[in-house]
């Protein structure tokens, strides 16, 4: 369960892993450094985005309304008429370098806290990622179901709490498969948390998938959407994938800092490609 406690393992000199699973060919020093760069590249990107927000005055005013609907009583039909109300301007210039602040920030707390982050690692857990991704992926499909047309804010309060729920099952599956906690079980892996994911994950996908068939003129569709909708669709499976081969132990994932490895590479293309898209969306015309 989530809330199983956190099993220790000692950092090894020689860089092995945890005692509980094979030996690793990757030091800490080489986990540490690809933190450093990831750490670098998205507070960078991050930081020119927000420059660029505040001095080009049409990404400053590219914005996207966000409504609340609900029912309202009609006297005349003596019924109720779904009414909507205005709830506040998105400026997506200004949000979407946040996303990758998030991450910046996760990053950061791995290099100024290695051997918390190392100690994780030997147990094949990392907290810090789970608590990163459900917010700045979070606050990444928001940008995205917004561009595609989901303005309603019950909507994409759903959207967070879906998406949020995903990560953190990711969490679950792994604090119930730690190496330990097997080995002090005698049980095999437990893919409920990840079923249980998959499941969650995919309702921010049927909120964006209506707007985008629902808005029907695809021709006149900037081509950014379309990059945006591929991209996120390629980089969304990619995550579950990685999980599914590190807990089925195929080939190089069968050293857990491999799979650790391919998180930090997968999150810092994605989030660099889908905010770049997604900030470039606000050099087009506002359309609001």
């Amino acid at each position: 369960m989530l809330s199983q406690p956190f099993i220790q393992s000692p950092v090894i000199d020689v860089e092995s892993g945890s005692p509980h699973s094979p030996p690793s060919t990757i030091p800490h020093s080489k986990l540490l450094s690809l933190n450093k760069v990831a750490l670098t590249l998205h507070f960078t990107q991050a930081t020119l985005m927000l420059a660029t927000y505040f001095a080009v005055d049409s990404v400053k005013d590219f914005t996207k309304p966000v409504l609340y609907t609900y029912a309202k009583y009609n006297a005349t039909t003596n019924g109720f008429d779904q009414s909507s109300s205005f709830a506040f301007d998105l400026p997506i210039g200004l949000v979407t370098p946040f996303f990758l602040y998030l991450s910046a920030l996760a990053h950061l707390v791995c290099v100024c806290c290695p051997g918390s982050y190392i100690s994780q690692i030997n147990s094949s857990i990392n907290r810090w990622r789970w608590y990163e991704y459900a917010l700045s992926s979070s606050l990444m499909i928001v940008m995205i179901a917004v561009l595609f047309g989901v303005w309603d804010l019950g909507n994409l309060i759903a959207i967070v709490g879906c998406n949020a729920s995903m990560n953190l099952f990711g969490l679950w599956m792994e604090e119930a498969n730690m190496p330990a906690v097997r080995k002090a079980t005698g049980q095999k892996v437990d893919w409920t948390p990840f079923f249980l994911g998959c499941l969650a994950g995919v309702v921010p996908w049927i909120n964006v998938m209506i707007a985008f068939l629902g808005g029907g003129d695809y021709g006149n569709i900037p081509n950014f959407v379309y990059g945006i909708l591929g991209g996120y669709f390629f980089f969304f499976n990619t995550f579950p994938v990685n999980m599914i081969l590190q807990y089925a132990k195929i080939g190089k994932w069968k050293d857990y800092r491999y799979g650790e490895v391919t998180y930090i590479v997968l999150s810092l293309l994605s989030k660099s490609l889908l905010a770049w898209l997604v900030f470039g969306g606000t050099f087009q015309p506002n359309g609001n």
